[in-house]
């Protein structure tokens, strides 16, 4: 079963999220911002892909895909985001984010990135 980290400081979000994932299988663990994330990543979590949201408190979605990408190099990592300009995507490429998904995303999109980014 492949697991996912949900990375949002929206409960809604999250409950969101993690139900479409956990219908379609997948181990879901959830925390509420880039701080909380960071802490789990370094107490051992190995989540086979993170999906963060980029404005949060505490540690933004970009610092922690920077930090995140110190600690798992290859695990591919979402940033989840309201925002659509370009210049934010590239930065969060330059960070080192796999891929970007626009809030709102429904179930079967979300599955849909989720699964092609699993099985690069």
């Amino acid at each position: 079963m492949k697991s996912v980290l949900l990375v949002d400081d929206s409960a809604t979000m999250l409950m969101s999220l993690k139900g479409s994932l956990e219908i379609s299988g997948f181990r879901v663990e959830t925390a509420p911002d880039g701080a909380a994330a960071l802490r789990r990543l370094s107490s051992g979590l190995r989540p086979d892909l993170i999906i963060t949201d980029i404005n949060m408190p505490h540690m933004d979605g970009l610092s922690l895909i920077r930090e995140a990408r110190k600690l798992l190099r290859f695990t591919p990592i979402l940033a989840l985001t309201t925002e659509s300009q370009r210049d934010k995507r590239d930065e969060a490429k330059r960070h080192g984010a796999t891929g970007w998904l626009v809030k709102p995303v429904g179930g079967s999109d979300l599955l849909k990135v989720v699964n092609q980014v699993l099985t690069r």
